[in-house]
């Protein structure tokens, strides 16, 4: 099975994208893995949220298939100690799914069209992070669950 990350827009701060960077390679060693950009909206500051987010929700959909595994980071959504995600992530890892999409919104969140697409919901934590935030530790939380499966020392437990 691939996993791949699904971000609404670039990530702009360069000391972000450059962990992300740093994330993507290391997962790549334990499972075949991508992060695919879905560009902005243009114009975006020129719609409504409401808009906006509808907008982005179609731009998602496009790229979708039917088989595909769709995992919103969503306040909404469980939340797991680190140990728990990588038993999660094994048990999706064991599903016959084509591919596993863990999908991180735009900064208003997700349509209620991707909303109720979803497979599922999963929450990094009660607080707020900005959703360019969210990326890198998403990452870096997927990360840890394959060196927590693969009993390496990166996780001190």
């Amino acid at each position: 099975m691939k996993i791949e990350t699904w971000f609404i827009g670039k990530t702009t701060p360069s000391y972000l994208q450059a962990g992300i960077d740093d994330f993507n390679q290391r997962i790549k060693k334990y499972v075949p893995f991508e992060t695919i950009i879905i560009p902005d909206i243009k114009d975006a500051g020129t719609y409504r949220v409401k808009d906006r987010i509808n907008k982005e929700g179609e731009k998602v959909l496009e790229k979708l298939h039917v088989q595909d595994y769709l995992i919103l980071l969503d306040e909404e959504g469980v939340e797991y100690s680190s140990i728990k995600f990588s038993q999660y992530i094994e048990k999706e890892l064991n599903k016959t799914s084509k591919k596993l999409i863990f999908l991180v919104g735009g900064a208003f969140g997700f349509s209620d069209v991707i909303k109720e697409r979803a497979n599922f919901k999963i929450s990094l934590s009660k607080m707020t992070f900005s959703h360019q935030m969210v990326r890198l530790f998403f990452l870096e939380q997927l990360y840890r669950s394959f060196t927590i499966l693969n009993n390496e020392p990166y996780h001190n437990a």
